[in-house]
């Protein structure tokens, strides 16, 4: 019995140095050699400063910039724990709203973006991820049909042309994966840093 008690002991020590030390090592140390920059969080540098993640959607509210799609993700209301409120592109709380097809309160939603867009006179074709939210609710992506849609606001905004900032678009548009796989798209982020860039 106590010979059996000793082996359980040891096997439950040496694998718990090797599952919960040495192979969570190994695998940051491969990470880090192979994919650095993926591994560490995909971060964009401006003039220095860590200004996002490539992967992590932003809350462009400014008519400056380009905007990207609703975000259903919240956090905790300040004056009241058990409460929630929006706070669009949380990375601590990445949820969809899990609203079906069928959803009144979906419904009335969209609605109200569409509203909301033709409204502020940004566009005036509404793409779906216009207004719809991503299932993570952190999509750092939206269609080029949606970035095509926001260029006459944004070039009013901006006092530029419309034909640099449709090229513009065109430059930062992602095709799909291996020319099949997902759909063509833009990264928010990059284009904006890209729109700054433009003199």
């Amino acid at each position: 019995m106590l010979s059996q008690l000793r082996s359980a002991i040891v096997m439950m020590a040496l694998f718990t140095v090797l599952t919960g030390v040495v192979y969570p090592l190994a695998i940051t140390g491969v990470s880090q050699l192979a994919f650095a920059e993926r591994a560490n969080g995909s971060m964009i540098e401006r003039n220095g400063v860590t200004v996002g993640s490539s992967l992590i959607g932003q809350n462009f509210t400014s008519e400056r910039y380009f905007h990207g799609r609703p975000s259903a993700t919240v956090g905790y209301d300040p004056s009241d724990a058990t409460k929630t409120v929006d706070a669009p592109y949380n990375a601590a709380n990445s949820a969809g709203s899990n609203l079906g097809p069928t959803s009144k309160k979906l419904v009335d939603r969209v609605n109200a973006a569409i509203e909301g867009e033709f409204a502020a006179g940004r566009i005036d074709v509404v793409a779906a991820d216009a207004v719809t939210t991503s299932g993570s609710g952190l999509d750092p992506h939206i269609s080029p049909q949606f970035a095509l849609a926001q260029i006459p606001a944004l070039a009013k905004a901006r006092g530029l042309g419309e034909d640099r900032l449709r090229l513009l678009v065109e430059e930062h548009t992602e095709g799909r994966l291996m020319g099949v796989i997902g759909e063509p798209r833009v990264n928010v982020l990059l284009l904006n840093i890209a729109l700054d860039a433009l003199k």
